[in-house]
């Protein structure tokens, strides 16, 4: 329910009503996104420019200006006059032609409008004072939200990933006000996000939503809401639930950031289909935990969506990220915490010690400590991986993933974010088991026999065409033999083919058990830097049992 900001829709959004804002000179102090107050005319005068101005409604709503208008309504700002404050009042506006019957379910589809937020208790939702039926049309009365639309304000350009991710957290609390109370909004968009004074965000227009144990009053065969913020599901004409609205969310915080819908076409069934098949680009401006909440909110399939506790954990990290810490201790020689090596000096016995002792223990850890080994980045979490004897480092929230065994029976273990575009995978292939002598005689035979498969047969169990670029080279791990290979290929996907890379580290035990560590992340955009960052990271804090 719009009650103020947002442009009108046009023919490609057949949404309820989406209204077009105030545009005074001067911003409200404090809120770069408020407008200020509209200058009220002499009624007279407010009569003679807009008609219907100073009618009272009910006995006691007065209209002074109107704020917008959309398909179905027109959104005024008013006066209470029985406890003398301004308010928005719905007025319902509904061509003369239509049959009876559309006009019918046009003024109950407000009705349950007001009923819907104003059975929700929550600071992000609009709230709803009255609805007064004047010659059988209900006006929805409800508080005078002062701002304008994220739509509007991302007109004049996008956000920061900080405010977006601020922005978004203040949505999903509506969101999940609604979802508990049997709730979907089924319009979540930018121009249904008002943005008001200190900073308040306000979800508006319940027009279409559905209620739980209420009949459904879409007409048969079509469907309600913005094509390019619909999920897909929804287009598919399934049921949908409190994922179908936090798909929505992702799309406005993706449109927050990069400036546009990733699904907007020139028309409708062009949007409709790309909502269903196109993979989005990965943002560019969002980064970290912002990027990571966008990713997974627009996988195709609900199921793989994170939850709305999920991407609130995301969107607070975003909205307010850790400050750097200074480093509290130095590894050296020993057992540490968390599996991997070295022991740790905290300031205050550094303090105590002379330069020469300092230079001594510097000068050891260097020469005798493991040379992979390394403070653990923050948000990064060990993982104690029995089945494979190992300890594996990696960024905390990625999903795990291990072999079904009643028809799997390989070793291996594979931690993926949300988004699916940076996945880790450690594998072990055990010499005792090796009755094919698959196993190659060293990790660096092994690394060479991989890369003539690369080259051989354009297969690693990935899309990848033939002759990939590699980089494979010599490497060491806690003073044996180890080896790496860094191969940079296109997807063999013939419409859209994206470059990906991927880092393989190789150690074989002296047992004759080869491990492979392997993480893939995309070779462009916004994700490679943090795809290298994490094989680098898993790759230096890999602890093999017994090494």
């Amino acid at each position: 329910m719009s009650n103020n900001g947002g442009a009108r829709s046009g023919a490609d959004e057949p949404t309820s009503f989406v209204l077009q804002p105030p545009n005074p000179p001067e911003p409200v102090p404090g809120n770069p996104y408020a407008t200020p107050t509209q200058v009220v005319p002499p009624r007279s005068a407010a009569a003679a420019e807009e008609p219907g101005a100073g009618r009272l409604i009910a006995g006691r709503y007065r209209l002074i200006a109107r704020l917008g208008h959309g398909g179905m309504g027109t959104v005024w700002r008013a006066k209470d006059e029985t406890v003398d404050r301004e308010v928005a009042v719905k007025e319902p506006r509904v061509p003369d032609h239509l049959p009876e019957r559309e006009r019918a379910n046009t003024f109950e589809r407000m009705r349950r409008e007001a009923r819907a937020a104003a059975r929700l208790d929550h600071p992000a939702v609009v709230g709803v004072h009255d609805v007064a039926v004047v010659e059988g049309r209900p006006w929805i009365v409800m508080e005078l939200v002062r701002g304008r639309s994220l739509g509007a304000a991302l007109q004049e350009g996008t956000l920061s990933a900080r405010e977006a991710a601020r922005i978004g957290l203040e949505v999903l609390g509506a969101l999940e006000a609604a979802h508990a109370a049997g709730i979907l909004h089924r319009d979540v968009k930018p121009d249904n996000v008002l943005l008001g004074r200190y900073d308040r965000v306000v979800l508006t227009d319940f027009g279409i939503a559905r209620i739980e144990g209420e009949t459904n009053l879409t007409d048969t065969g079509g469907f309600v809401g913005s094509p390019e913020y619909i999920a897909p599901e929804r287009v598919l004409g399934q049921r949908p639930g409190p994922a179908s609205d936090l798909w929505s969310l992702g799309v406005v915080l993706y449109a927050a950031t990069e400036g546009v819908s990733p699904f907007r076409r020139s028309n409708t069934p062009a949007t409709l289909q790309s909502v269903l098949n196109a993979t989005p680009a990965p943002p560019a401006s969002a980064r970290g935990p912002l990027a990571e909440a966008i990713n997974g909110l627009l996988h195709k399939d609900p199921a793989r969506r994170p939850n709305a506790a999920q991407v609130r954990a995301l969107l607070e990290a975003a909205a307010d990220p850790p400050a750097g810490r200074p480093t509290q201790s130095v590894p050296v020689t020993g057992r540490g915490d968390g599996g991997r090596r070295g022991v740790r000096l905290g300031r205050t016995a550094w303090a105590g010690l002379g330069a020469a002792v300092v230079a001594a223990a510097v000068t050891a850890y260097l020469v005798i400590a493991d040379p992979f080994a390394g403070p653990l980045p923050e948000g990064w979490k060990v993982r104690q991986e029995k089945g494979l004897a190992a300890a594996l480092a990696v960024p905390d929230g990625y999903q795990r993933t291990v072999p079904d065994r009643k028809t799997d029976q390989g070793h291996w273990v594979t931690y993926t974010d949300w988004s699916g575009s940076i996945w880790i995978g450690l594998t072990l292939d055990r010499k005792a088991e090796d009755t094919g002598s698959t196993i190659a005689g060293s990790a660096a035979a092994e690394m060479y026999d991989d890369d003539s498969r690369f080259k051989d047969s354009g297969s690693y169990d990935l899309d990848m065409p033939e002759n990939p670029d590699t980089d494979p080279k010599v490497t060491a791990y806690r003073g044996g033999k180890a080896a790496e290979n860094t191969v940079a290929y296109d997807t063999d996907d013939t419409e859209n083919p994206r470059p990906r890379e991927f880092r393989i580290f190789y150690y074989k035990t002296s047992g004759g058990d080869m491990y492979k560590l392997t993480v893939s992340y995309p070779g462009k955009g916004d994700f490679t830097d943090r795809g290298r960052e994490v094989a680098g990271t898993a790759i230096a804090n890999l602890d093999i049992d017994g090494t």
